[in-house]
């Protein structure tokens, strides 16, 4: 790719990490202030970081993460699935806008 959109919009957060939640995987609100691995449904954001209990949490912007099954560029319904992957959901999905896929590597990359 000839452009990058690391950094646009990105807005990370610190939360308490259950058991589990590993950086590049989606995470989901679990309790109270504390994030878990989700392997269906919806996802509040992509993990970047875990020390410890700890676990930072990339909410918005520009994210590339490992996706199953097949997805389309623009905008389209997706949701948490195996693995903590993302995958295409047009019936319990949330849009997001699908920027770049790379089939080879079954990453993609989407904006929260």
């Amino acid at each position: 790719m000839k452009t990058s959109f690391n950094g646009f919009n990105e807005n990370v957060a610190t939360f308490e990490a259950a058991s589990g939640v590993a950086a590049g995987k989606v995470v989901g609100i679990s309790t109270n202030g504390k994030v878990q691995a989700v392997t269906s449904g919806d996802f509040c954001g992509v993990c970047k970081n875990v020390r410890g209990d700890i676990a930072a949490v990339q909410l918005t912007g520009y994210v590339r993460v490992p996706y199953t099954g097949s997805l389309s560029l623009g905008y389209q319904k997706i949701s948490a699935a195996a693995g903590s992957k993302i995958a295409a959901d047009s019936t319990n999905g949330r849009e997001h806008l699908v920027i770049d896929i790379d089939s080879a590597a079954s990453v993609a990359g989407i904006i929260l």
